[in-house]
């Protein structure tokens, strides 16, 4: 199982300063991260190497924060590469709720972050059809 933290945040100058400044001095390395927002409000997200540890930061800090379970999935950087995955899960009626991806090897491996609603389940039917899934060490040696 991968984790993901997610951060709630005023849309204001300095707000993605600040986390940063907070990981860095921890030595927590950020490998992906997703920024949006609506009615000057923002969710962060950030892939991290030391997820429970940033969590903990954060929630010292006062900075509304959550961990959350996510599913890492290996796949192809090739044409079709996500069609694959999305592909299987829709077959099995699993809605992915909210992803997203970066390359590993260009031309032939990236990460795809997935959430759903039944996880375990998900997580099940991408093994039966092969697909390697990395827990939150793993993610860090590709």
């Amino acid at each position: 199982m991968a984790h993901q933290v997610s951060i709630f945040a005023e849309n204001k100058p300095g707000r993605i300063e600040k986390l940063t400044r907070l990981f860095t001095e921890a030595s927590i390395n950020i490998r992906a991260i997703t920024i949006s927002s609506a009615n000057g409000f923002g969710v962060i997200k950030v892939l991290v190497d030391q997820p429970h540890e940033a969590f903990e930061i954060l929630r010292s800090q006062g900075i509304p924060s959550y961990l959350q379970e996510v599913i890492a999935v290996i796949m192809e950087d090739l044409p079709g590469g996500l069609h694959r995955v999305a592909e299987v899960l829709a077959e099995n009626s699993i809605n992915i709720e909210d992803a997203y991806g970066f390359v590993v090897a260009s031309g032939k491996k990236a990460i795809l972050i997935i959430q759903v609603e039944s996880q375990p389940r998900a997580q099940s039917v991408l093994e039966r059809n092969n697909f390697q899934l990395l827990t939150d060490e793993e993610i860090y040696k590709y």
